[in-house]
């Protein structure tokens, strides 16, 4: 929902920065400034200050930025409206709704709290008297202890029709009320009401603030289905939440990570073997809700599905989903079980240290979505190659951030280099980065002296470097993160190294004559014969076609390695000139940094 930015604006001024970040970070007060250490990453010595009078935090070290909105969001894994009704709540304001329609949802919303929450309380009760032996008796033969089984507040619906209405009527509750939380639902025929869940042990399902929702039910012998969840309601829908987030929520933020299991008794037995992270869906496949749910608590949760054919394909289904919604820094990964086995019974036989070490190795997305694709395709053939390289540019075209796109395209790119061939530069070859020559670098040729930024290359330089990499494409993609900051001297020139990198972009594997076709076809005719021109070659006998890979490499690398140390020269001054206009400890640091980084690369 929208808030008013008057009451956001009241929200902020009635509670300081320091007040809510000091629950949560030891602050010692400098002037007019708070400082401590960040609490969103690893330090010694504190960078992170706060500052009153201007309502807002932020770290030296790491970046992060905001006032005491974000952080409760940052910190305890809230959304913005969630976020905001704490924090109301904490400085005594009554939080507006936008509309006599909300505020009617709200009231109806705040009513169905108190209705599930007595119920839960009734299916508590019953657990523990004669009629819920059987559930007990159960739970308990899963190894859970009486304090895990209050702990989670498990409870048993008891077999019979009606007995929950006529429980909750006792205690003021009407039956339309019981209807809209799911509770018992009336027969379309008509009649009498009959209770959603009768004879089953229940999980109580709860929101991000630990109020119960809904509930989850396990059927007691026989009978179908084995599980089922309460219905969609005002307040519960399963694709927007997930079991334990509450009470895993605080764990996770301590232990860096969230596991994500299949079921309730797995989160249970996790917790109770000493792994109180974990959390679990509602009966459906991974969402992209609870993905968003998932990140808030941290950068890479882990999914952990039983070791079968319907793990594995729940697992790939959640991989999917999450591709299109990947961000800097935020991913899944993925926790293999042994065969037939789930959490619940590996804790079981081989302990939390068991556990902890097969979470350990977890898989990263990308691993997932690779095997994947090269488990169901072969590849001995040009055309399932290329079928193999469509599905997997069809892959990444889903992912939506630009920057993570082309970094999956890179790495996809690079595997299936090492999928088709084998290497061209013999043994002692390493590639560009820390290679192995032997026992001598090639020497360059006169054609491409010492000189400062590539970007002011003469003609005849310009056009070895672009000679190069057309009869040497295999070396593109290893260095197409530096290609892509280069800016010629001829706009021609240029041009053409944009449209080379830009077709290294959509193909993984290059060849020479393709790549002249590709140019051909894009009018570059004249300018490739002045390029792949016999006086380039005597000038530069490197950027030639019969010139070796090693040979080639070496060029480009040192042609790389000086128009760096140029662009560190242009960005050191640029930095000096900021730091003269404004005399900050940001741009005190940024000088700082890039004379270390200049010194660093001079010494390589």
């Amino acid at each position: 929902m929208a808030f008013p930015p008057q009451f956001l604006d009241e929200l902020r001024a009635r509670l300081p920065v320091s007040e809510v970040v000091g629950r949560k970070v030891r602050l010692v007060r400098k002037g007019r400034e708070h400082s401590g250490l960040c609490p969103f990453h690893n330090e010694k010595t504190p960078s992170f200050t706060v500052n009153d009078e201007k309502a807002f935090y932020h770290c030296f070290g790491c970046g992060q930025h905001g006032d005491v909105i974000t952080f409760a969001m940052e910190t305890e894994g809230l959304s913005f409206p969630e976020a905001v009704e704490r924090l109301a709540s904490q400085a005594g304001l009554q939080v507006p709704q936008s509309s006599p329609e909300e505020r009617e949802r709200a009231k109806v919303r705040n009513t169905l709290y108190d209705v599930v929450e007595a119920v839960c309380a009734w299916y508590q009760e019953n657990l523990h008297q004669s009629g819920g032996r059987e559930a007990l008796d159960y739970l308990r033969g899963r190894g859970f202890t009486d304090e895990t089984i209050g702990s989670f507040r498990l409870g048993y619906a008891p077999d019979g029709r009606g007995k929950l209405l006529q429980a909750m009527e006792t205690r003021g509750i009407r039956r339309d009320q019981l209807i809209e939380a799911g509770l018992i639902k009336q027969p379309e025929g008509g009649g009498d009401p009959r209770d959603y869940f009768f004879n089953r042990v229940m999980f109580p399902i709860s929101d991000a603030r630990g109020r119960v929702i809904a509930f989850g039910g396990r059927i007691l012998g026989e009978g179908q289905p084995k599980y089922l969840n309460s219905p969609e309601t005002p307040l519960f829908h399963k694709g927007r939440n997930l079991y334990n987030y509450a009470m895993a929520r605080e764990a996770a933020r301590e232990l860096g990570t969230v596991i994500v299991a299949e079921g309730y008794t797995d989160v249970i037995a996790l917790a109770q073997a000493g792994l109180p992270n974990a959390v679990a869906p509602l009966g459906t496949a991974v969402t992209e809700e609870q993905i968003s749910l998932l990140w808030r608590l941290t950068d890479e949760p882990v999914l952990c599905f039983d070791g079968d054919t319907a793990g594995e394909r729940a697992a790939l289904r959640a991989a999917e989903r999450a591709m299109p919604l990947l961000k800097p820094g935020k991913t899944l990964r993925f926790m293999g079980l042994p065969s037939g086995e789930d959490p619940d019974s590996l804790v079981q036989s081989r302990g939390a240290d068991g556990f902890r070490h097969l979470l350990d190795n977890a898989r990263q997305l990308a691993d997932v979505v690779w095997q994947t694709e090269i488990a169901a395709a072969r590849h001995d053939t040009p055309e399932r190659r290329a079928d193999l390289e469509r599905g997997v540019n069809q892959r990444i075209s889903g992912i939506a951030d630009d920057g993570v796109k082309y970094h999956y395209q890179q790495s996809f790119r690079q595997r299936l280099r090492d999928l088709f061939f084998q290497p061209r530069g013999g043994a002692g070859f390493k590639g560009a980065k820390g290679g192995n020559w032997g026992k001598k670098k090639p020497e360059l040729a006169p054609g491409l002296g010492a000189r400062g930024d590539i970007g002011a290359m003469k003609a005849m330089q310009e056009r070895a470097l672009i000679a190069t990499l057309i009869n040497h494409p295999d070396l593109i993609h290893d260095s197409i993160e530096a290609l892509n900051e280069i800016s010629l001297q001829s706009r021609e020139l240029d041009t053409l190294l944009q449209v080379i990198l830009n077709l290294a972009f959509t193909a993984p594997v290059l060849d020479t004559r393709d790549l002249q076709r590709h140019l051909n076809d894009d009018v570059y005719e004249r300018l490739l014969g002045d390029v792949l021109h016999a006086q380039v070659y005597r000038k530069a006998s490197f950027a030639g076609p019969e010139a070796t890979v090693t040979e080639a490499r070496a060029a480009l690398d040192e042609m790389l390695q000086r128009y760096g140390r140029g662009r560190m020269v242009a960005d050191r001054a640029e930095a000096k000139k900021e730091l003269a206009d404004d005399m900050s400890e940001p741009n005190s640091n940024k000088l700082l940094n890039l004379v270390r980084e200049e010194s660093g690369a001079g010494s390589l």
